[in-house]
């Protein structure tokens, strides 16, 4: 799993506040009822985000996340993957998420990030103009899919995604990836550069940013050593919601 129970997101280099923020409950076209957690901005920018988690499904630091999103003005909704086999009550560091996990399925996914998409464009969610997804390790690929799951998105954004998971789909891609990398993941570098080759050979928008030593899961506060690959990728997320908006 990419972070435990300990970890926090690092903080964005806006200073806001959150007006609103809870649990909900979320319903996907095929009737699957999931967790999410919301976070709507005291002063929105009209910009939305979906958050896909890592193999944890919702957790404490995607909540927090969420918070952040809204704190830059992004109204936010962390979902949880597991509402169609583990049910939708909340789970802690114990819970055994790979079985779950390998019964996941990239049509699901898709269908419960429309539900979560059609939220932020609701007056519930902020009614907001331009969405984005961002998402960590299992999600990182998954939301680097969802730029072809017809989502009318801004853009995808993705944490340590694995782009094996995520090929299939370029034809289909119309939204920007924004493709965030650790220099020393588990995933070999020349995957990511070949991926990178693969997209600008497919004529598809997207910027790779590679943070040289930076281990999977350095996006945390925690890793005092990694501050400044925390903060540029503050940098690069907030830089494509503005260009993007």
């Amino acid at each position: 799993m990419c972070y435990s129970d300990d970890a926090r997101p690092p903080l964005p280099p806006i200073g806001g506040a959150a007006s609103d923020q809870g649990d909900i409950h979320l319903t996907a076209a095929d009737g699957n009822r999931f967790m999410a957690y919301c976070a709507r901005a005291a002063e929105p920018t009209g910009a939305g985000m979906v958050i896909l988690p890592d193999v944890r499904g919702l957790h404490a630091f995607y909540k927090d996340l969420a918070q952040r999103f809204a704190e830059a003005g992004v109204d936010a909704v962390a979902i949880d993957y597991f509402g169609r086999t583990a049910g939708d009550g909340p789970r802690d560091e114990s819970f055994e998420f790979r079985p779950y996990v390998d019964k996941t399925a990239p049509g699901e996914i898709n269908a419960d990030v429309a539900a979560a998409v059609a939220w932020l464009r609701s007056s519930d969610g902020g009614s907001v103009r331009a969405v984005f997804t961002v998402g960590f390790c299992f999600g990182g690929a998954q939301s680097w899919r969802q730029s072809a799951g017809g989502h009318g998105l801004a853009g995808a954004i993705g944490f340590y995604g694995v782009p094996a998971r995520v090929r299939d789909v370029v034809p289909q891609m119309e939204a920007p990836l924004l493709m965030l990398i650790a220099g020393a993941d588990f995933t070999p570098q020349e995957e990511f550069q070949k991926f990178d080759q693969e997209l600008t050979d497919a004529g598809k928008a997207h910027q790779m940013v590679v943070y040289e030593g930076a281990p999977h899961s350095f996006f945390d506060r925690t890793f005092d050593e990694h501050k400044e690959a925390c903060q540029d990728s503050w940098r690069q997320i907030l830089a494509l919601i503005k260009e993007e908006s």
